[in-house]
């Protein structure tokens, strides 16, 4: 087997492609920001959304293992390898996770910007919903380190550490409000309801995805079942100029008869 076809096997939707690709610049960004950042309790944010990331990963890694058509190729040839030890939790080879960026792009680029796009378009609630949740990952991360930087030295504050911020910051999304860890400051709240939209579009859109999932008939997708109509119309256009050549095939046909008997 080529390593473009075991390439063409291990690529998955082109939607969670792109948001593995996202992942990875994440993990990757939030490499520079640990060693930037000196605060120990931004840092634990960022060490808690890497071991979220890591879980992601090792996800991946197992799906891409089971999907590639063969295993050894994908494992030797194509950094599967790399792919295990990045989704480890351990500095050492975090750094790993830009062999998964740099195949990542390399299959989307060989699948061609044309079969992207349809493919997208194609799976529309699919493509919003790995997108909602890549919007919910940047927000979750930012979202609990710029309220600790608004709160943490207000006056009153009950979000100081990073376990503060991350539980606000799921609470709100989640639209649940316990209340008990909240923005004291204008800047903090301001911030606050701009988190309470993005939970309510983030889960607004995910129930609708479920409901669709469950509840939907199990039919063929909208798309290929146009493009059956489609081609049945063709045919038919066709078959009816056919009957019509015929017929005025027939008419001359006809026509040269008459004319010999007279």
């Amino acid at each position: 087997m080529s390593a473009d076809e075991a390439g063409q096997g291990e690529l998955g939707g082109t939607g969670y492609e792109l948001f593995i690709g996202a992942l990875s610049v994440l993990s990757l960004v939030n490499i520079v920001l640990v060693s930037l950042l000196r605060d120990e309790a931004t840092q634990n944010v960022i060490y808690v959304m890497d071991a979220v990331l890591s879980v992601v990963f090792l996800i991946d890694f197992l799906v891409r293992l089971r999907r590639a058509p063969a295993r050894g190729e994908y494992f030797l040839r194509q950094y599967g390898w790399a792919d295990l030890l990045a989704s480890l939790p351990f500095p050492q080879v975090k750094i790993l996770r830009i062999f998964r960026l740099i195949r990542v792009s390399r299959l989307l680029r060989r699948y061609g910007v044309g079969n992207i796009g349809r493919s997208l378009l194609r799976d529309r609630a699919g493509s919003a919903l790995l997108t909602l949740l890549l919007v919910g990952l940047l927000v979750l991360q930012f979202g609990s380190l710029a309220m600790l930087a608004l709160e943490r030295d207000a006056p009153d504050a009950n979000i100081t550490t990073a376990s503060d911020a991350l539980w606000y910051l799921v609470v709100t999304m989640s639209t649940v409000g316990y209340g008990d860890q909240f923005p004291v400051s204008n800047p903090g709240r301001q911030l606050g309801a701009v988190v309470i939209v993005v939970g309510v579009g983030i889960f607004g859109t995910l129930t609708g995805y479920l409901a669709n999932l469950f509840l939907a008939p199990r039919n063929e997708p909208a798309a290929e079942a146009e493009a059956t109509q489609d081609d049945a119309r063709r045919q038919l256009e066709d078959l009816k100029q056919l009957l019509r050549q015929q017929q005025d095939a027939l008419d001359r046909l006809e026509l040269v008869i008459r004319g010999g008997r007279d």
